[in-house]
């Protein structure tokens, strides 16, 4: 993997977000670069509540959360269908495992990624082989105040489980990198063609080891590009930006847009500036 991105794809209105709290983005040990997009770092001590919004990455993501007046947790959070709200007071800590799309079923082989789809769902029962260490894995990786103790700690509970090569994990996460990478892939038929399958093994291979299929994420990416756009100073051509982004209108673009982050483009962009 390339270094932890800097974007702020996915993060709604980024600026106040980071006003607002500690966020960072650490990278995992050699060995498990091939499965994690980054892990992420956040520390908040507010004097007033704020509820921070994501619309989610097509991720499958582990988080160790510690808030106010709550014992420590770990839970496995599968890909988020609709906008994520969090409400965060007083002070707290979350460090949070990114897995790439697909990099995930090596570490849960028994388990298709959509039955995660939608769901958190307790580290215990999600991953049972972690229930006797526990309170010492929350521990170490909530506790310290040194940010590398907690990325090394990250690194140790991950490489306890022995992620299991496979090579379906290893073409579902090469082929969603594709479709992030290349604006051109905007149907599934044509994309399926141009990968030498069918349609339904695309499907089958994307609800295995991703947890939502590949018409989803094709339009997902599209919702985090207009975000990220909307928050910049420059003038935006919305016309434009959805024929460049593979919608056949704007109007198109307006009711993906609205439906997800929940107020027209135009409106979360005036708000942004």
């Amino acid at each position: 993997m390339a270094a932890p991105r800097r974007d702020t794809r996915g993060i709604v209105d980024a600026a106040e977000l980071f006003a607002r709290v500690r966020f960072r983005r650490r990278e995992p040990a050699p060995p498990l670069r091939p499965y994690l997009e980054h892990y992420w770092l956040i520390d908040w001590d507010l004097p007033q509540p704020y509820a921070s919004h994501v619309v989610p990455h097509p991720s499958v993501n582990v988080v160790f959360q510690k808030f106010a007046d709550q014992e420590p947790f770990g839970e496995v959070a599968g890909i988020g269908l609709g906008l994520f709200t969090q409400k965060l007071e007083g002070r707290g800590r979350v460090c949070g495992i990114q897995f790439r799309p697909g990099g995930f079923r090596p570490f849960a082989p028994a388990t298709p990624v959509t039955a995660w789809t939608g769901r958190r769902v307790p580290l215990p029962e999600a991953l049972p082989g972690t229930t006797p260490e526990a309170p010492r894995t929350l521990d170490a990786i909530l506790t310290p105040e040194d940010e590398d103790a907690r990325v090394t700690a990250l690194d140790t509970f991950l490489l306890s489980l022995a992620p299991r090569p496979d090579p379906q994990a290893d073409l579902a996460m090469t082929l969603v990198d594709r479709i992030r990478e290349d604006r051109t892939i905007r149907r599934v038929s044509d994309f399926a063609r141009a990968e030498g399958t069918s349609v339904r093994s695309l499907q089958r291979l994307f609800a295995s080891h991703v947890g939502v299929g590949p018409k989803w994420i094709i339009l997902r990416y599209r919702i985090h590009e207009a975000l990220e756009r909307a928050e910049t100073s420059a003038p935006i051509d919305w016309a434009a930006l959805a024929a460049d982004l593979g919608y056949a209108d704007q109007a198109h673009l307006i009711r993906d847009f609205t439906a997800t982050v929940g107020v027209p483009p135009t409106a979360y962009a005036t708000g942004a500036r």
